[in-house]
């Protein structure tokens, strides 16, 4: 049963209560296959996904058959849902793009910033229980609106050696590339250093667990990386006038991810706090996954009773929760007062999953109180900015000696005499 606790009586340690970090056996582990795929490449691929899969494989690489007959074997009801959740993600997304600037206000100075897309990116794509549609549409749609050339997915195989066809399907819709039938820490690894088969990318995205979270870790620099992610989240901010019912089903959404997820309510209602923990016992029992979520809420998740709405709001903000449930008759005036969370669902008819699958923003969340300082995957992360000045030479002949000052102030005499030259002989120019 989810316990409920009195805010006041908790530590700041109790309250918070995450750590991403990977224990040391897992960090040695993904260093071990990290060295194995860049010594070996392919071989190395090949031997990992019939060790940690099951699956002997001919080829790494989705044929365009494969793609073909998934096409055909996913229902058209569900073919057309991923359309539309994919048409709304591309509309959202779209709004995202970011115009190049120019600034001309000086005479003689030009100053201005560009973006130019990432060329190669690649795309994990975790199988819990299957490969989600839903994360490759998240993952790939952005980058496409950034105008990556090249998209590379890697996703484990099932035992007889497929992917799940919704999840062809969607990686067709949304406009794949490449599609690689490995997972784990080898496909971040073959990512970052490149195969036979499998292209070195230039930036890593997507989520998994913790080997996948700690190689994408170890090979940053190499490449770049969206962030490190944790188990899933939930925080459902309410008052007593929410539905228990409604606010069981949202916690549970989340806890039956994973046995690490966290699934919180924070209220200042104890009538809905107790009404709560009673219904998700209940509808435990509807959920298939009935003892991953179990695990979760016994060990990960709680009900955090405060004194005053005001106090849960503060709470939620020092959590800074992956997803925020805004559970109140007028949660617009609440919104401005959250200043950290990864995705925030407003009002009693927004429900989590909502975002998971169609509404549009991304889904792929800054976790573990990262939304602190780190924001959802969109077109930002598959762009780069370039700047760039030019002056006429009277405009830096106006700004030579202070330049140079200024270089010479940090003991940096070359850097004040690339100014200064320019103007040392007469005639030049």
């Amino acid at each position: 049963m989810i316990p409920i606790l009195k805010l006041k009586d908790l530590t700041d340690e109790q309250i918070l209560n995450r750590d991403i970090q990977a224990e040391e056996n897992v960090s040695a582990a993904v260093d071990a296959v990290i060295t194995k795929v860049r010594q070996s490449g392919d071989a190395a691929l090949l031997e990992y996904t019939e060790k940690f899969d099951g699956v002997k494989l001919e080829s790494l690489r989705v044929s365009d058959e494969e793609i073909a007959r998934a096409m055909m074997q996913v229902s058209p009801g569900l073919v057309d849902t991923i359309r539309a959740a994919a048409a709304n993600i591309e509309a959202f997304h779209r709004a995202q793009v970011r115009q190049d600037l120019v600034l001309t206000d000086k005479p003689g100075i030009v100053l201005g910033q560009r973006y130019t897309p990432i060329e190669k990116v690649g795309i994990c794509v975790p199988r819990s229980p299957v490969a989600f549609p839903s994360t490759i549409l998240m993952n790939v749609i952005p980058a496409k609106i950034a105008g990556v050339k090249d998209i590379v997915l890697v996703t484990p195989p099932e035992k007889d050696g497929s992917v799940s066809p919704a999840a062809l399907v969607a990686a067709a819709v949304a406009g794949v590339d490449r599609i690689f039938k490995v997972g784990g820490a080898q496909a971040v690894a073959a990512l970052a250093y490149g195969t036979e088969t499998v292209p070195a990318v230039d930036k890593i995205v997507g989520p998994g667990g913790i080997f996948v979270a700690t190689a994408k870790r170890k090979v940053f620099g190499k490449v770049g990386i969206d962030m490190i992610a944790g188990p899933s989240e939930i925080l459902v901010l309410a008052d007593g006038s929410c539905n228990p019912k409604w606010v069981a089903a949202d916690l549970l959404s989340q806890a039956e991810h994973d046995v690490l997820a966290s699934a919180v309510l924070v209220t200042d209602s104890e009538e809905l706090a107790e009404a709560v923990q009673l219904e998700m016992e209940r509808q435990l029992t509807l959920l298939p996954r009935e003892p991953i979520a179990r695990k979760s809420i016994e060990g990960s998740s709680k009900i955090l009773l405060c004194d005053s709405l005001e106090e849960a709001i503060d709470t939620a903000n020092r959590i800074a929760p992956e997803h925020l449930e805004i559970c109140t008759d007028d949660p617009f005036a609440i919104l401005s007062r959250i200043k950290n969370a990864g995705s925030i669902f407003l009002g009693k008819n927004a429900p989590e999953a909502l975002g998971d699958y169609f509404a549009g923003p991304n889904h792929t969340l800054p976790t573990s109180g990262t939304a602190r300082f780190s924001s959802p995957l969109g077109v930002d992360d598959f762009v780069k900015k370039s700047q760039f000045i030019y002056y006429t030479r009277d405009a830096l002949e106006q700004v030579a000696q202070p330049i140079a000052a200024f270089a010479r102030e940090e003991g940096l005499e070359g850097h004040a005499r690339s100014v200064t030259v320019r103007f040392e002989e007469e005639g030049c120019k």
